[in-house]
């Protein structure tokens, strides 16, 4: 099984933190939001994950993350220009999925 976080999103209600981070980089007790629902995947013993977020913070999830070795996971990347919402974020992710079992968290609420 393959899972998908959807990590986009403008965060235009937290501002102006979110002016200059996404938001699920912005820390909720003693790490960035965006540990919370990559544990979830985790937990359900998915290993392979692709992480979709905008151009401007693709960057720095692939900087904390890098290729998920250190966490024991196979983590990608895909940019979503404009945020289309789930089912876009299928589309984008096709390849990644290749007709496997999928689970996406929406880590944007």
């Amino acid at each position: 099984m393959r899972g998908i976080i959807l990590a986009g999103g403008e965060g235009t209600r937290l501002r102006p933190c979110t002016s200059f981070t996404s938001k699920q980089l912005l820390p909720v007790y003693d790490k960035p939001m965006i540990f919370y629902p990559l544990s979830v995947l985790i937990m359900a013993g998915i290993k392979e994950i692709m992480i979709i977020s905008s151009p401007r913070d693709i960057k720095s999830y692939k900087t904390l993350f890098g290729n998920g070795n250190e966490l024991g996971l196979n983590l990608s990347y895909e940019v979503q220009n404009e945020p289309d919402g789930i089912a876009s974020a299928f589309l984008l992710a096709e390849e990644f999925i290749s007709n496997q079992p999928v689970a996406l968290i929406e880590s944007e609420s």
